[in-house]
């Protein structure tokens, strides 16, 4: 029988861009693999990847995937860690030849080579790498479906406001154009000769133009499906909540919610240790909130299982749990 999560896919064929989200250790990871191991036994081209920089994907198919690109683990079905470090030294080079190429010196100016590597080591920088890795992936289009394994909710908000991100690196790329301003005028009167055309603003309008590609997926409910993943504790629902609401100011599509590690309430009638019992009662009266709060838009409710979730039986296992045998 299908779920709920499998009829809202089912019945929104379009929506090609799927995200889990919420605080770290809660579930994402497995759900990510567990919804693109599911579509991929449907015949669907399926590519999930990490934007996490302490991603589990690795652990949870048990294979090293990390910096190595798509990793085919089964049929259709594809995983990838996107490695930021790599990304931003890729940038670094990137950055210099540009300004090499450009202004046709042997070597950057020292002066300018402190500034790459000051930009470089900000904060800024490795989200607006893997936001650009990102971005890369889906301009590619090689996959029926995307899955996306969110960073916890703190980052995964910076992530979904990379647009944001991306002006400001856009503003020192423009400020380090008008410091290069006075390097060109002194290479253009060695020259004698004038500049014919601005590439550096040309760069600036590529970047942009990425830049609303990729905002446009996020925040397009007919292409993207955004769940959040929960577990019935009070501090969760809370953090979730106010998650959700900062969420809808960037204006990401929330498709749902999915409730993880739910511990069987037909425990209460057998011989159980008190704290279990005890931990059961909590739940129940959480599950109460979340029926409140949330309504017809929790899509699942998952048990606890005994043991981690790793090895494709696992996987298939939660695939299972999550989507039934329905089909999408």
């Amino acid at each position: 029988m299908a779920t709920a999560l499998a009829k809202l896919l089912r019945e929104n064929p379009e929506r090609r861009y799927i995200m889990f989200g919420g605080k770290g250790g809660l579930g994402k990871t497995t759900f990510s693999a567990a919804t693109a191991y599911w579509l991929a036994r449907q015949g669907y081209k399926v590519l999930v990847f990490s934007v996490d920089p302490q991603a589990s994907l690795s652990d949870i198919f048990q294979r090293d995937i990390f910096g190595k690109g798509p990793v085919e683990i089964m049929p259709n079905l594809w995983a990838q860690e996107i490695d930021a470090d790599r990304r931003i030294k890729e940038y670094q080079e990137e950055i210099r030849r540009k300004i090499l190429d450009m202004y046709g010196l042997d070597q950057v100016p020292p002066e300018i080579e402190d500034y790459i590597q000051a930009a470089s080591a900000e904060p800024a920088m490795e989200e607006s790498a893997i936001f650009d890795a990102v971005v890369d992936i889906v301009v590619e289009g090689r996959y029926d479906y995307y899955i996306y394994d969110l960073v916890p909710l703190g980052h995964a908000l910076y992530y979904l406001s990379m647009a944001k991100v991306y002006d400001e690196w856009i503003t020192k790329i423009t400020k380090l154009r008008e410091e290069m301003r006075e390097y060109e005028e002194m290479v253009a009167r060695i020259r004698r000769q004038q500049t014919e055309e601005d590439r550096i603003l040309e760069e600036l309008q590529y970047i942009r133009q990425r830049i609303n590609m990729s905002s446009s997926i996020l925040t397009d409910s007919r292409r993207t499906a955004f769940f959040f993943v929960l577990i019935p504790e009070e501090l969760v629902i809370l953090d979730t909540l106010k998650a959700a609401e900062l969420f809808r100011r960037f204006d990401v599509p929330i498709s749902g919610y999915v409730v993880n590690r739910v511990l069987p309430t037909e425990l209460l009638g057998q011989n159980i240790p008190e704290y279990l019992r005890n931990r059961i009662e909590m739940q129940r009266r959480h599950l109460e909130e979340i029926r409140a709060r949330f309504g017809d838009q929790v899509l699942a409710y998952v048990p606890e299982l005994e043991r981690d979730v790793t090895g494709l039986d696992m996987i298939a296992r939660v695939a299972k749990l999550l989507f039934g045998n329905g089909k999408a």
